[in-house]
Protein backbone atom coordinates (compact mmCIF):
# COMPACT_ATOMS: atom_id res chain seq x y z
CA UNK A 1 0.00 0.00 0.00
CA UNK A 2 3.04 1.92 1.25
CA UNK A 3 4.76 1.74 -2.17
CA UNK A 4 1.66 3.47 -4.17
CA UNK A 5 2.16 6.98 -2.69
CA UNK A 6 5.14 9.11 -2.46
CA UNK A 7 7.36 9.04 0.57
CA UNK A 8 7.44 11.55 2.78
CA UNK A 9 10.76 12.46 4.43
CA UNK A 10 9.72 13.47 7.46
CA UNK A 11 7.43 10.66 8.29
CA UNK A 12 10.36 8.31 7.70
CA UNK A 13 13.18 10.27 9.95
CA UNK A 14 10.26 9.88 12.43
CA UNK A 15 9.93 6.22 11.92
CA UNK A 16 14.18 6.22 11.99
CA UNK A 17 14.29 8.10 15.04
CA UNK A 18 11.85 5.83 16.81
CA UNK A 19 13.84 2.34 15.81
CA UNK A 20 17.17 4.49 16.61
CA UNK A 21 16.17 4.13 20.39
CA UNK A 22 14.63 1.02 20.53
CA UNK A 23 18.10 -0.42 19.22
CA UNK A 24 20.34 1.76 21.85
CA UNK A 25 17.93 0.48 24.14
CA UNK A 26 18.27 -3.10 23.57
CA UNK A 27 21.85 -2.54 23.46
CA UNK A 28 21.96 -0.59 26.59
CA UNK A 29 20.00 -4.12 28.75
CA UNK A 30 22.27 -6.29 27.40
CA UNK A 31 25.29 -4.22 28.77
CA UNK A 32 23.24 -4.21 31.96
CA UNK A 33 22.07 -8.23 32.09
CA UNK A 34 26.55 -8.73 31.28
CA UNK A 35 26.89 -6.56 34.16
CA UNK A 36 29.12 -4.23 32.48
CA UNK A 37 29.01 -0.58 34.56
CA UNK A 38 29.75 1.35 31.54
CA UNK A 39 27.02 4.48 33.13
CA UNK A 40 29.92 5.49 35.89
CA UNK A 41 30.75 9.06 35.45
CA UNK A 42 27.85 10.01 32.79
CA UNK A 43 24.98 12.43 33.94
CA UNK A 44 21.63 10.49 34.43
CA UNK A 45 19.98 12.70 31.86
CA UNK A 46 22.16 11.99 29.23
CA UNK A 47 21.91 8.23 29.84
CA UNK A 48 18.39 8.53 30.32
CA UNK A 49 17.94 10.19 26.82
CA UNK A 50 20.50 7.95 24.59
CA UNK A 51 19.08 4.40 25.88
CA UNK A 52 16.19 4.49 28.05
CA UNK A 53 13.27 5.19 24.84
CA UNK A 54 13.36 2.30 23.30
CA UNK A 55 9.29 2.15 24.72
CA UNK A 56 9.09 5.52 23.60
CA UNK A 57 10.31 4.65 20.29
CA UNK A 58 7.44 2.40 20.16
CA UNK A 59 4.98 5.00 21.03
CA UNK A 60 6.32 7.14 18.21
CA UNK A 61 6.37 4.36 15.38
CA UNK A 62 2.25 3.64 16.86
CA UNK A 63 1.23 6.94 15.89
CA UNK A 64 3.38 7.22 12.67
CA UNK A 65 1.50 3.85 11.98
CA UNK A 66 -1.90 4.69 12.84
CA UNK A 67 -1.86 7.60 10.52
CA UNK A 68 0.20 5.64 7.84
CA UNK A 69 -2.59 3.28 7.25
CA UNK A 70 -5.74 5.29 7.71
CA UNK A 71 -4.27 7.78 4.98
CA UNK A 72 -3.48 5.30 2.66
CA UNK A 73 -7.11 3.57 2.92
CA UNK A 74 -8.86 7.05 2.55
CA UNK A 75 -6.46 7.31 -0.64
CA UNK A 76 -7.32 3.86 -1.92
CA UNK A 77 -10.96 3.66 -1.35
CA UNK A 78 -12.28 7.35 -0.93
CA UNK A 79 -14.12 6.90 2.05
CA UNK A 80 -13.41 4.51 5.38
CA UNK A 81 -17.05 3.09 5.13
CA UNK A 82 -16.45 1.65 1.97
CA UNK A 83 -12.93 0.05 3.31
CA UNK A 84 -12.49 -3.47 1.85
CA UNK A 85 -12.51 -5.24 5.04
CA UNK A 86 -10.96 -8.33 2.83
CA UNK A 87 -8.51 -6.62 0.33
CA UNK A 88 -7.65 -4.32 3.67
CA UNK A 89 -6.61 -7.69 5.55
CA UNK A 90 -4.91 -8.88 2.43
CA UNK A 91 -2.43 -6.09 2.42
CA UNK A 92 -2.16 -6.38 5.88
CA UNK A 93 -0.71 -9.69 5.31
CA UNK A 94 1.16 -9.30 2.56
CA UNK A 95 3.17 -6.78 4.22
CA UNK A 96 3.82 -8.16 7.56
CA UNK A 97 3.07 -12.45 7.12
CA UNK A 98 6.48 -12.75 5.33
CA UNK A 99 9.08 -11.69 7.35
CA UNK A 100 7.47 -12.27 10.35
CA UNK A 101 7.08 -16.17 9.44
CA UNK A 102 10.79 -16.47 8.05
CA UNK A 103 11.75 -14.82 11.69
CA UNK A 104 9.61 -17.58 13.74
CA UNK A 105 11.04 -20.24 11.83
CA UNK A 106 14.71 -19.51 12.48
CA UNK A 107 13.89 -18.51 16.25
CA UNK A 108 12.26 -21.63 16.24
CA UNK A 109 15.51 -24.01 15.15
CA UNK A 110 17.63 -21.59 17.10
CA UNK A 111 15.97 -22.88 20.09
CA UNK A 112 16.01 -26.21 19.08
CA UNK A 113 19.44 -25.83 18.52
CA UNK A 114 20.28 -24.40 22.35
CA UNK A 115 21.58 -21.48 21.04
CA UNK A 116 22.50 -19.06 24.22
CA UNK A 117 19.43 -15.92 24.43
CA UNK A 118 17.26 -17.69 21.70
CA UNK A 119 16.07 -20.75 23.91
CA UNK A 120 12.49 -20.18 25.40
CA UNK A 121 12.41 -20.97 29.21
CA UNK A 122 10.49 -24.18 29.53
CA UNK A 123 9.83 -22.77 33.04
CA UNK A 124 7.81 -19.96 31.92
CA UNK A 125 6.12 -21.47 28.55
CA UNK A 126 6.85 -23.76 25.55
CA UNK A 127 7.89 -23.32 22.09
CA UNK A 128 4.92 -24.17 20.97
CA UNK A 129 3.14 -21.85 23.03
CA UNK A 130 5.25 -19.01 21.78
CA UNK A 131 4.44 -19.85 18.12
CA UNK A 132 1.05 -19.73 18.77
CA UNK A 133 0.66 -16.67 20.88
CA UNK A 134 3.21 -14.88 18.19
CA UNK A 135 0.96 -16.17 15.46
CA UNK A 136 -2.34 -14.89 16.97
CA UNK A 137 -0.87 -11.62 18.50
CA UNK A 138 -0.87 -11.83 21.92
CA UNK A 139 2.95 -12.61 23.09
CA UNK A 140 2.20 -9.46 25.33
CA UNK A 141 -0.50 -11.28 27.30
CA UNK A 142 1.93 -14.49 27.79
CA UNK A 143 4.68 -12.52 28.79
CA UNK A 144 2.67 -10.39 31.10
CA UNK A 145 1.34 -13.71 32.53
CA UNK A 146 4.53 -15.92 32.12
CA UNK A 147 7.31 -13.35 31.96
CA UNK A 148 9.84 -12.15 29.49
CA UNK A 149 10.48 -13.96 26.39
CA UNK A 150 13.66 -13.94 24.66
CA UNK A 151 14.95 -10.63 23.47
CA UNK A 152 13.99 -11.56 19.14
CA UNK A 153 10.60 -13.16 20.92
CA UNK A 154 10.08 -10.40 22.99
CA UNK A 155 10.23 -7.36 20.44
CA UNK A 156 6.89 -9.21 18.64
CA UNK A 157 4.68 -7.36 21.82
CA UNK A 158 4.19 -4.41 19.67
CA UNK A 159 3.37 -6.56 16.39
CA UNK A 160 0.82 -8.21 18.75
CA UNK A 161 -0.58 -4.28 19.75
CA UNK A 162 -0.74 -3.28 16.38
CA UNK A 163 -2.80 -5.73 14.65
CA UNK A 164 -4.62 -6.29 17.17
CA UNK A 165 -5.87 -2.62 16.53
CA UNK A 166 -5.88 -3.38 12.62
CA UNK A 167 -7.75 -6.16 12.82
CA UNK A 168 -10.89 -4.40 13.79
CA UNK A 169 -9.54 -0.96 12.35
CA UNK A 170 -11.84 -2.41 8.83
CA UNK A 171 -14.62 -3.55 10.65
CA UNK A 172 -14.99 -0.60 12.57
CA UNK A 173 -14.48 1.68 9.35
CA UNK A 174 -17.15 0.19 7.75
CA UNK A 175 -19.73 0.12 10.35
CA UNK A 176 -18.94 3.91 11.74
CA UNK A 177 -16.84 5.27 8.90
CA UNK A 178 -19.87 7.22 7.84
CA UNK A 179 -20.37 9.53 11.02
CA UNK A 180 -18.59 10.94 13.86
CA UNK A 181 -18.91 7.82 15.74
CA UNK A 182 -15.78 6.94 14.55
CA UNK A 183 -13.69 9.54 15.78
CA UNK A 184 -15.51 9.31 19.16
CA UNK A 185 -14.26 5.58 19.00
CA UNK A 186 -10.82 7.11 18.49
CA UNK A 187 -11.25 9.34 20.64
CA UNK A 188 -11.87 6.97 24.03
CA UNK A 189 -9.07 4.92 22.92
CA UNK A 190 -6.54 8.09 23.51
CA UNK A 191 -8.68 8.52 26.61
CA UNK A 192 -8.22 5.21 27.94
CA UNK A 193 -4.70 4.76 27.06
CA UNK A 194 -3.36 6.77 30.12
CA UNK A 195 -5.70 4.68 32.31
CA UNK A 196 -3.97 1.00 30.92
CA UNK A 197 -0.57 2.07 31.33
CA UNK A 198 -1.52 3.11 35.06
CA UNK A 199 -4.63 2.02 37.17
CA UNK A 200 -5.02 -0.88 34.83
CA UNK A 201 -1.48 -2.11 34.54
CA UNK A 202 -2.11 -5.02 37.13
CA UNK A 203 2.11 -5.61 36.88
CA UNK A 204 5.14 -4.06 35.56
CA UNK A 205 5.15 -6.41 31.86
CA UNK A 206 1.54 -5.45 31.24
CA UNK A 207 1.81 -1.42 31.79
CA UNK A 208 4.34 -1.56 29.05
CA UNK A 209 3.25 -4.04 26.77
CA UNK A 210 -0.61 -3.78 27.21
CA UNK A 211 -3.58 -3.65 23.89
CA UNK A 212 -4.79 -0.27 25.64
CA UNK A 213 -1.53 1.36 26.31
CA UNK A 214 -0.03 1.40 22.83
CA UNK A 215 -3.52 1.98 20.81
CA UNK A 216 -4.10 6.04 21.94
CA UNK A 217 -0.96 6.48 19.62
CA UNK A 218 -1.91 4.85 17.02
CA UNK A 219 -5.77 5.96 17.29
CA UNK A 220 -4.03 9.66 17.33
CA UNK A 221 -2.33 8.80 14.12
CA UNK A 222 -5.48 7.67 12.52
CA UNK A 223 -7.59 10.93 14.14
CA UNK A 224 -4.67 12.84 12.52
CA UNK A 225 -5.30 11.16 8.93
CA UNK A 226 -9.22 11.94 9.38
CA UNK A 227 -7.69 15.61 10.31
CA UNK A 228 -5.89 16.38 7.67
CA UNK A 229 -8.35 14.51 4.98
CA UNK A 230 -9.06 17.31 2.57
CA UNK A 231 -7.87 20.12 4.90
CA UNK A 232 -5.28 22.50 4.51
CA UNK A 233 -3.63 24.10 7.17
CA UNK A 234 -2.25 27.65 6.20
CA UNK A 235 1.47 27.65 6.42
CA UNK A 236 2.04 29.96 9.67
CA UNK A 237 -0.34 26.68 11.68
CA UNK A 238 2.31 24.51 10.08
CA UNK A 239 4.99 25.90 11.24
CA UNK A 240 3.41 25.92 15.39
CA UNK A 241 2.43 22.48 14.27
CA UNK A 242 5.81 21.63 13.63
CA UNK A 243 7.52 23.45 16.49
CA UNK A 244 5.26 22.56 19.10
CA UNK A 245 5.63 18.83 18.22
CA UNK A 246 8.79 19.21 17.99
CA UNK A 247 9.37 20.27 21.55
CA UNK A 248 6.70 17.88 23.02
CA UNK A 249 9.26 15.01 21.47
CA UNK A 250 12.22 16.67 23.13
CA UNK A 251 10.91 17.03 25.96
CA UNK A 252 9.69 13.51 26.71
CA UNK A 253 12.65 11.56 25.22
CA UNK A 254 15.69 14.25 26.82
CA UNK A 255 14.02 15.24 29.92
CA UNK A 256 12.14 11.91 31.51
CA UNK A 257 13.65 13.19 35.20
CA UNK A 258 11.27 16.72 34.75
CA UNK A 259 8.22 14.91 33.28
CA UNK A 260 8.36 12.25 36.26
CA UNK A 261 8.84 14.95 38.91
CA UNK A 262 5.96 16.91 36.86
CA UNK A 263 3.88 13.12 37.67
CA UNK A 264 3.54 12.79 33.86
CA UNK A 265 4.25 9.58 33.63
CA UNK A 266 3.09 8.14 37.14
CA UNK A 267 -0.66 9.30 35.45
CA UNK A 268 0.59 7.85 31.92
CA UNK A 269 0.52 11.59 30.34
CA UNK A 270 3.75 11.58 29.15
CA UNK A 271 3.60 8.56 26.19
CA UNK A 272 -0.13 10.95 25.31
CA UNK A 273 2.45 14.02 25.17
CA UNK A 274 4.96 12.20 22.92
CA UNK A 275 2.08 10.45 20.26
CA UNK A 276 0.25 14.20 20.38
CA UNK A 277 4.11 15.90 19.92
CA UNK A 278 4.28 13.28 17.22
CA UNK A 279 1.04 13.91 15.36
CA UNK A 280 2.09 17.65 15.12
CA UNK A 281 5.18 16.72 13.25
CA UNK A 282 2.98 14.35 10.96
CA UNK A 283 0.87 16.67 10.13
CA UNK A 284 3.25 19.41 9.11
CA UNK A 285 5.53 16.67 7.43
CA UNK A 286 2.62 15.38 5.60
CA UNK A 287 1.59 18.99 4.06
CA UNK A 288 4.65 20.61 3.70
CA UNK A 289 6.16 17.70 2.08
CA UNK A 290 9.88 18.83 2.06
CA UNK A 291 12.71 16.43 2.07
CA UNK A 292 14.81 15.67 4.95
CA UNK A 293 18.46 17.22 5.26
CA UNK A 294 21.32 14.97 4.76
CA UNK A 295 22.42 15.16 8.20
CA UNK A 296 19.15 13.42 8.63
CA UNK A 297 20.06 11.02 5.80
CA UNK A 298 20.68 7.97 8.33
CA UNK A 299 17.21 8.61 10.15
CA UNK A 300 15.30 8.54 7.21
CA UNK A 301 17.32 5.15 5.34
CA UNK A 302 16.02 3.48 8.64
CA UNK A 303 12.37 4.85 8.93
CA UNK A 304 12.42 3.57 5.30
CA UNK A 305 12.71 -0.06 6.59
CA UNK A 306 11.80 0.25 9.92
CA UNK A 307 10.14 -3.03 10.00
CA UNK A 308 12.32 -5.02 8.87
CA UNK A 309 15.19 -3.32 11.21
CA UNK A 310 12.57 -3.88 14.11
CA UNK A 311 12.29 -7.54 13.29
CA UNK A 312 15.76 -8.42 12.95
CA UNK A 313 17.84 -5.77 14.68
CA UNK A 314 18.19 -8.46 18.47
CA UNK A 315 20.60 -10.61 15.93
CA UNK A 316 22.95 -8.12 15.33
CA UNK A 317 22.73 -7.04 19.13
CA UNK A 318 23.41 -10.28 20.04
CA UNK A 319 26.39 -11.43 17.43
CA UNK A 320 27.72 -8.02 18.56
CA UNK A 321 27.67 -8.56 22.64
CA UNK A 322 29.37 -12.04 22.05
CA UNK A 323 32.36 -10.58 20.45
CA UNK A 324 32.55 -7.53 23.09
CA UNK A 325 32.37 -10.39 25.61
CA UNK A 326 35.22 -12.20 23.90
CA UNK A 327 36.85 -9.42 24.04
CA UNK A 328 36.64 -8.86 28.29
CA UNK A 329 33.63 -6.34 27.75
CA UNK A 330 36.43 -3.36 27.71
CA UNK A 331 34.55 -0.04 28.98
CA UNK A 332 36.41 1.28 26.57
CA UNK A 333 34.53 -0.90 23.60
CA UNK A 334 31.14 0.32 24.87
CA UNK A 335 30.97 3.09 22.44
CA UNK A 336 32.04 1.06 19.82
CA UNK A 337 29.16 -1.80 20.62
CA UNK A 338 26.95 1.28 20.29
CA UNK A 339 28.06 2.57 16.99
CA UNK A 340 28.53 -1.15 15.49
CA UNK A 341 25.20 -1.80 16.44
CA UNK A 342 23.35 0.64 14.26
CA UNK A 343 25.93 0.80 11.67
CA UNK A 344 25.64 -3.51 11.31
CA UNK A 345 21.72 -3.18 11.47
CA UNK A 346 21.97 -0.87 8.64
CA UNK A 347 24.53 -2.63 6.39
CA UNK A 348 22.38 -6.17 6.76
CA UNK A 349 19.66 -4.62 5.68
CA UNK A 350 21.35 -3.01 2.46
Amino acid sequence: MERGQRRLAGIDVLRGIAIFFVLMNHVNIRLLQNKVPYMNGIARPLIGALVWNGQNGVQIFFAVSGFLITSMSLRRWGNLSQVRVRDFYRLRFARIAPLLLLLLAVLSALHLAGVNLFVVNPARTTLGRALLAALTFHINVLEAHKGYLPPSWDILWSLSVEEVFYFGFPLACLMLGRGKWLVALLAGFVVVGPFARTVLAYNEVWREYSYLGGMDAIALGCLTALFLNSRTLTPRTLRVLQGLGSLSIIFVLGFALVSRDLGLEKTGLDMTILAVGTCMVIAASAQIGSGASTVLGPLRWLGQRSYEVYLTHVFVVIALLNIFIAAGKPLGGVPLYFASSGEFVGDGER
